[in-house]
């Protein structure tokens, strides 16, 4: 039953429901082989917080209570903390008076040192330290983000961001995942606002003077990045899951839009507790929409509290495209399957996240396949494996378990490859091992390791143990070292009605061809192989050579159903059959082979036409999401040719003619019986055909966009952004100034930074200068401006470079502290500019350590790796066009 109620009254019998940690829980002392950069002479057992936040004067007062062990006679210890001024800290024993003693901060370690005074023998003990502390403007620690509610009154709410070192901005502790301890959390605040926090309110108390004291329940034993806290004028809204109370909390008047994520939460929280056969362990599980947006992450699994930004979140119908509704399901999937992953089963440092985000977008993309099988979500798997790829292909990659030893470090190990690698390696291997055998081994290795830290061979030896073989040396050489197998079919004969494979394994490489060729690493390689229509056969390809009879004879697919983290080059007669007989394959492996097909191409291990024909052998009956990757490709080739106006009319030509039929046979409008997949096809369809300029998509962008004038309704609905992009990237000054109008007036926090975030994308330089000016101003407000310099970026990336690095220190307190060492190398990634190298280097030179550096180090690769390889690309695609011309 659906229900929306007040906060207050709604949660307080939950605060009694009980969770099975309780603070008299003996401290675990940290293994000294982690990694910290902590001293291990204490651990904390439980934190018992208050805060008293200042929302208008952007500061906060604490106190935190934290009942702790010394491990061995010290007379100090050394805990995290930044952003914090300690006022006074006491220490005692049991009931004995209290100490005072010293505190002295490392700024740029973020510790605190705690002097006794004295040696104090082992034992346990009580630190009490009151504090105040900063609340921030960019999504780090304690945070504000301001926004209009629906009456068009400014609005200030906060919120919590503490993932990977930020729980040291609210309270000082120690900020690792492997402290686990329990929370109370105590909070002073305005009376008629909601305070939300990981666990259900256990009393509300009228201060008087418009502020009430709110308590929370204690917290299960969790790491202090699971820890949050958020204060806003808000509506909940709820539905019952067994004992979970299951809430989406949003904005007040934006109950409606939180529906779909809400009825995507509950029925989660149910496949969840069957699949991993352990229950939610805590009362209630909400997730808290914020306005705005970051840099670094769309949303975060605090335990009990998820925080998600509005644009992933709501459903508006006046805005959200089938796209986004698909993405807030499979966000909702990937958070909740954190509760499990990392929540109650933590890593037990940062060199194992991938455990934690591997993991949940693998379980995000099982649970949305297993809801929504018409999506064809598992194609979305193989187009994230496919941006993996593209990163551990270079030699600046690393492997999936990274050394990690710093602060920056920590905050860079959130990419590709810890998720999308990450997932992929999973795949592989829940393949390897059998659906059944994984569940088994996943659901031991949860139990066994509830409420505590692992490894990743907890995880391995947990799947072996239930039967899986072989699995523990197949999953080190993935996890353990970087780079991309490639598989080579060497041939296939046909022998009494089947088909023997001669494979052999290399390393596919985009920048080290020559090298990784000669001298491959090695692999043990899970291979799946059939003949189209048969059924397939399994092998492992071990020391670099492997073979492998698979039933029937003709065309060969291997790594059929793309469960492999591996490239496969065939022989060009195989691949000619491939051609031939594509229309026959699933649509997963049409992916998997196009995608294959065209990075080996265009990275030299075969000529571009081999590619560009597989592109052609796509029928205009292939699966939607086909057709998507296929007009993506025509605009991949358009943008290639930028310098080379008849090259490029030739395929805004081209492309009109291919994909016209199909946007015209799904029409430009949504209807309500659309599928999904047909919805996101047209928004591709129309996005990418208007980028190339086709006459028919720009004149009815325009039309609409000057419908407007009359008719502000006239782009409501799941198009309007895709429309309104097209006018975007088309823009002329009057267009331009219209789209930041419709901004300035935007109903809502959600479709204002859509309307922000658009201006950034105009081709026209003087737009894209105004643009950029526009961002170091207060209007877009100071989530949304690095969104717009983000977005003149994709088609100026040189220009915002050079802006964002004449104006270095304006443009970095626009961007978490997370991102900061990313964000300007990630604005010159898509560089064709020689220039560009230096540029970035200087920069690194200047601003960055040397463990900081590695974003730098990435754009640099792939921009020199382009300017190698695009003239050749381009050479051969012409000749592909002139060929195709002529036929």
């Amino acid at each position: 039953m659906k229900k929306r109620r007040a906060f207050a009254a709604s949660v307080a019998l939950l605060a009694l429901a009980p969770v099975s940690q309780s603070i008299a829980a003996p401290a675990k002392m940290v293994k000294s082989e982690v990694p910290s950069q902590l001293p291990r002479n204490a651990a904390p057992l439980h934190y018992s917080i208050t805060v008293t936040p200042n929302a208008e004067k952007l500061s906060f007062d604490g106190n935190v209570l934290i009942e702790f062990v010394l491990n061995e006679d010290s007379d100090s210890i050394t805990l995290n903390a930044a952003d914090i001024a300690i006022r006074k800290v006491t220490v005692a024993k049991g009931r004995a008076a209290a100490m005072v003693a010293t505190s002295s901060i490392d700024a740029a370690a973020q510790t605190a040192t705690i002097g006794f005074g004295r040696k104090l023998a082992a034992g346990r003990y009580s630190l009490n330290i009151d504090y105040s502390g900063k609340i921030l403007q960019q999504a780090n620690g304690l945070f504000a983000l301001d926004y209009k509610n629906p009456e068009g009154i400014e609005k200030r709410a906060l919120f919590t961001q503490f993932e990977a070192p930020d729980a040291r901005r609210f309270v000082p502790s120690w900020d690792e995942p492997n402290y686990k301890a329990t929370f109370d959390l105590t909070a002073t605040v305005p009376a008629e606002q909601m305070a939300v926090s990981n666990m259900p309110v256990a009393a509300r108390r009228d201060l008087g003077n418009g502020l009430a004291e709110v308590r929370f329940g204690t917290s299960p034993k969790m790491s202090t990045y699971l820890l949050f806290f958020g204060l806003g004028e808000f509506d909940r809204i709820t539905k019952q899951v067994g004992p979970t109370e299951v809430g989406v909390i949003v904005g007040k008047g934006n109950g409606p839009k939180g529906e779909y994520a809400l009825d995507a939460s509950a029925k989660l929280v149910a496949y969840y507790n069957d699949y991993f056969d352990t229950p939610y362990p805590l009362p209630k599980l909400d997730n808290v929409a914020g306005p705005g947006q970051s840099q670094f992450f769309s949303a975060m699994e605090n335990w009990g509290a998820i925080f998600t930004f509005e644009r992933v979140l709501l459903n508006d119908p006046k805005i959200t495209s089938a796209r986004t509704r698909q993405g807030i399901f499979s966000t909702d999937a990937h958070e909740i399957a954190h509760q499990w992953f990392g929540n109650l089963v933590t890593m037990e440092w940062w060199d194992d996240l991938w455990l934690n985000e591997g993991f949940a977008s693998w379980m995000e993309s099982k649970a949305t396949a297993h809801f929504n099988p018409d999506w064809q979500s598992e194609l979305g798997r193989v187009n994230g494996r496919e941006g993996a790829m593209g990163l551990d292909a270079y030699v600046t990659t690393h492997p999936v378990i990274q050394k990690i030893s710093t602060v920056e470090q920590t905050s860079q190990a959130f990419d590709a490859i810890a998720y999308q690698k990450g997932e992929a390696v999973i795949t592989m291997l829940e393949a390897f091992a059998g659906e059944n055998v994984w569940r088994d081994g996943l659901r031991a290795y949860m139990k066994k390791h509830a409420y505590a830290n692992t490894r990743t061979d907890d995880l391995w030896n947990a799947v072996e143990a239930a039967g899986a073989k072989g699995l523990v040396q197949i999953a080190h050489d993935f996890t353990k070292q970087p780079g991309v197998p490639l598989i080579e079919v060497a041939s296939a004969k046909c022998v009494n009605g089947s088909t023997q494979l001669t494979l052999s394994q290399s390393e596919f490489s985009r920048d080290r061809k020559a090298e990784t060729s000669a001298k491959p690493q090695r692999w043990n390689v899970p291979v799946i192989a059939q003949v189209i229509g048969q059924k397939p056969g399994k092998t492992v390809v071990s020391n670099g050579a492997g073979s492998l009879v698979v039933e029937g004879c003709g065309t060969v697919i291997v790594n059929a159903g793309q469960s492999g983290y591996y490239r496969v080059l065939y022989q060009p007669d195989m691949m000619a059959a491939l051609q031939t007989d594509f229309a026959k394959l699933p649509a997963i492996d049409q992916l998997g082979l196009l995608n294959d097909g065209q990075s080996l191409a265009f990275n030299e291990y075969q000529p571009v036409r081999t590619a560009l024909n597989l592109v052609d052998a796509v029928p205009a009956s292939a699966s939607q999401r086909i057709i998507e990757d296929n007009v993506s490709t025509y605009g991949f080739l358009y943008g290639l040719f930028e310098k080379d106006a008849p090259r490029q009319a030739q395929l805004s030509k081209l492309s009109s003619a291919l994909f016209g039929p199909a946007l015209a046979k799904l029409g430009m409008k949504t209807i309500p019986s659309d599928a999904m997949l047909d919805s996101n096809l047209r928004s591709s369809l129309i996005s990418t055909l208007g980028y190339m300029g086709d006459p028919v998509v720009v004149a009815e962008a325009k039309r609409l966009f000057d419908e407007l004038d009359t008719n502000p309704a006239a782009l409501d609905g799941p198009l309007r952004t895709t429309w309104l992009g097209v006018i975007a990237q088309n823009a002329d000054q009057q267009a331009w100034d219209k789209l930041r109008k419709l901004g300035q007036s935007a109903e809502s926090q959600l479709v204002k930074s859509t309307m922000y975030r658009l201006l950034g994308a105009a081709r026209d330089p003087a737009l894209a200068k105004q643009a950029l000016a526009l961002a170091l101003t207060k209007e877009p407000g100071p989530t949304l401006s690095a969104s717009i310099i983000n977005g003149v970026s994709g088609d100026h990336p040189d220009l915002a470079v050079d802006f964002a690095l004449a104006n270095r220190e304006a443009v970095e307190a626009l961007v978490d502290t997370s991102s900061k060492s990313e964000f300007i190398p990630g604005l010159g990634y898509g560089s064709n500019d020689p220039a560009m190298i230096d540029k970035l280097d200087g920069y690194a030179k200047a601003f960055l350590s040397a463990d900081s550096r590695k974003p730098v180090d990435q754009a640099i690769a792939a921009i020199q790796t382009r300017i190698k390889s695009q003239p050749r690309i381009r050479n051969e695609t012409s000749a592909w066009l002139d060929q195709k011309a002529g036929q």
